[in-house]
């Protein structure tokens, strides 16, 4: 059997308020609670679990979460995140405010979560 990503936890200071941060980006449904976390499927059946217990909330560290969506998902997202008068970046290190990258002939730009985690959506992939 191949390997593949099942889930991931994301940190947060409250696993709701990011999960359902994340999931009205992606217009996924509620997220779901699944144990001590609150869980947020994306394709394939992987879920992003958001986590509040694990790191007292002055310790969280940032993370780099990279979606590859399609050229509809992402103008979907986009116009989400206008809407919600959301802060993006056309690069990671938050020097282009308000643009879109055209890395590898696609697009794609960076956003904040509540808690800092720099969320990534994009088009076409190096790989």
């Amino acid at each position: 059997m191949p390997v593949r990503l099942d889930h991931t936890v994301v940190n947060s200071s409250d696993r709701f308020v990011a999960a359902r941060f994340f999931a009205e980006l992606i217009g996924a449904p509620e997220p779901a609670v699944n144990g001590p976390f609150a869980a947020v499927v994306v394709e394939n059946g992987v879920t992003i679990d958001y986590a509040d217990h694990f790191i007292p909330r002055d310790q969280i560290q940032m993370q780099h979460l990279a979606y590859h969506v399609s050229d509809e998902e992402f103008d979907a997202i986009h116009a989400r995140v206008v809407e919600k008068g959301l802060e993006y970046w056309a690069d990671p290190y938050h020097k282009r405010s308000g643009e879109l990258n055209t890395m590898h002939g696609g697009r794609g730009f960076y956003v904040n979560d509540p808690d800092g985690h720099n969320l990534e959506f994009f088009t076409r992939t190096a790989a």
